[in-house]
């Protein structure tokens, strides 16, 4: 298992005509093949911006983005960026929605047609290809924005609190269900969230970032002894806690 994304010494700043803004300060660090991390840290700190940086949406002013050891702007390889919001168009089917970055990308083939009706199947949406995304819940709405994502079979995979809309029943639901999706179909993943309980049940590690200029305060790894893993089950892990409270003196340590 290698590194597949590495960060280092990251640093960018906004500039307004008000003056520089910094985002980020020296920020380093890696993720392995196969490999879920989540950012954790105060609001406004940086975190979404870390994502737009990784997926070459914007570049850092000083230091280096690789994925397999290669800078992120000559990587070939694709990179799934799910937002907050689903963003699937009411004009189209389930299907067609799903169907839309490759249809995009003109790199429709029978082969990606099958994979995703399969996934469709598989993850509880076969019987609403047709439907409209109106017909569907908030759970099953992020379901099929993950499988639009998966369609054009990303490297490595960019989520930016794609739960916050939801509330909070739903939002366990799906947390466990995109959590078990991604580690069936076994994708590199880095999760930006605000919610402590919601990294540490699906990440293998929690990067604590602290205050802006963002960097990373400390390195949390995160094991659960128990077989087939999944956030619902880390939630009630007598480990949990331990890790809450980690994480929490780290967002709430003020030296």
């Amino acid at each position: 298992m290698g590194i597949l994304l590495e960060l280092e010494n990251i640093s960018f700043a906004y500039h307004t005509t008000k003056g520089e803004t910094p985002a980020i300060s020296n920020l380093s660090f890696s993720v392995m093949e196969g490999e879920f991390v989540a950012l954790v840290g105060p609001s406004g700190c940086g975190k979404s911006t870390i994502l737009n940086l990784i997926s070459n949406l914007i570049q850092p002013e000083f230091g280096t983005i690789r994925i397999y050891g290669k800078p992120v702007g000559e990587s070939s390889l694709n990179i799934g960026y799910m937002l907050q919001k689903d963003h699937l168009f009411e004009w189209r089917t389930v299907y067609s929605n799903m169907m839309l970055g490759l249809e995009i990308n003109h790199i429709i083939t029978p082969k990606k047609r099958e994979m995703v009706q399969e996934m469709m199947d598989t993850y509880g949406l076969g019987e609403f290809r047709e439907a409209r995304p109106s017909e569907l819940s908030g759970g099953m709405r992020q379901r099929a924005a993950l499988i639009r994502t998966l369609a054009m079979e990303p490297a490595l995979l960019l989520l930016d609190e794609p739960f916050s809309a939801l509330d909070y029943q739903t939002r366990l639901n799906v947390c466990d269900d995109i959590g078990s999706i991604i580690k069936k179909e076994n994708k590199t993943a880095v999760l930006v969230t605000h919610d402590i309980a919601e990294a540490i049940s699906m990440a293998d590690r929690v990067l604590v970032l602290g205050k802006r200029p963002t960097t990373v305060k400390r390195e949390i790894p995160i094991h659960f002894d128990m077989e087939d893993r999944t956030p619902m089950k880390s939630r009630s892990a007598p480990e949990f806690k331990n890790y809450f409270n980690q994480v929490w003196r780290e967002l709430n340590d003020e030296e």
